[in-house]
């Protein structure tokens, strides 16, 4: 069978779903963009993601691919996107839908995924951002968190910033090629960029952080933790509600 294949990036808020991944329960984003594309084109493949996330997690740029056959497909390709999105709940949107080469791969053609994590760091939580933000009234020592932030870039052994999961955690090392710190105002975002992460990595690195910027961790502490390479020296998870998906890259072909 003739089939064409599509790319698709999707912005979700995550607050209603148990992550990106199909669940028995239908309470997956996944669950919800396959349906829609069902009812489009019921020959679609299954999708795949260049990521999962966690429940609670939000995105604003996974990327997806899928692939229906050419005799279904009888819209302009411009067309797709909106023809998605007036079938998924207002918390999911397709923001590009482009036609791909046959051999494009949305999960093992990334060559980097960025993440964001947002705090509100004010003795008031901004009621507008309580869903997209953790609140930590605290004051925080930026400079230190960004001293520290600086010393995850590179390859390491993550192990003392996952969680356990079933199965045995076969390969500990990641690569970061970027961890920051940015203010403006009460608003700190936390920038991580790498090749792939480790189970809640991300959170992990981002309450690491909170935690020595409001001196309850040593400030010098990261290479210790790395070296050592176990979850309890290091920070608790930041809460999943902070998260965003924002970027994945891919090679120019």
């Amino acid at each position: 069978m003739s089939t064409l294949k599509f790319k698709l990036t999707l912005a979700f808020d995550g607050a209603a779903y148990h992550g990106w991944q199909g669940q028995r329960s239908g309470r997956g984003v996944e669950d919800q963009v396959q349906a829609a594309l069902g009812r489009l084109f019921p020959g679609a493949s299954p999708l795949v993601a260049s990521s999962r996330t966690d429940a609670g997690v939000h995105a604003r740029g996974l990327v997806a691919h899928f692939e229906a056959p050419r005799d279904e497909f009888k819209m302009p390709p411009r067309h797709l996107a909106l023809a998605i999105n007036a079938l998924l709940p207002d918390d999911i949107r397709v923001l590009a839908a482009v036609r791909v080469r046959a051999a494009f791969n949305a999960r093992f053609d990334a060559i980097s995924k960025q993440y964001r994590y947002t705090v509100w760091n004010h003795p008031v939580m901004d009621p507008l951002r309580r869903g997209q933000a953790w609140h930590v009234p605290r004051p925080l020592n930026v400079a230190a968190m960004r001293a520290a932030a600086a010393l995850f870039v590179g390859t390491h052994d993550f192990r003392a910033f996952t969680s356990k999961r079933p199965g045995v955690l076969k390969d500990p090392v990641r690569t970061l090629t970027r961890c920051e710190v940015r203010r403006r105002g009460p608003e700190l975002t936390v920038v991580i960029e790498g090749s792939g992460f480790l189970y809640k990595m991300c959170r992990a690195i981002t309450g690491t952080l909170v935690q020595l910027g409001e001196g309850r961790l040593p400030a010098d502490g990261i290479g210790a933790m790395l070296a050592g390479g176990d979850r309890r020296t290091a920070g608790m998870n930041a809460p999943a509600h902070g998260l965003v998906l924002w970027q994945v890259r891919y090679r120019r072909r």
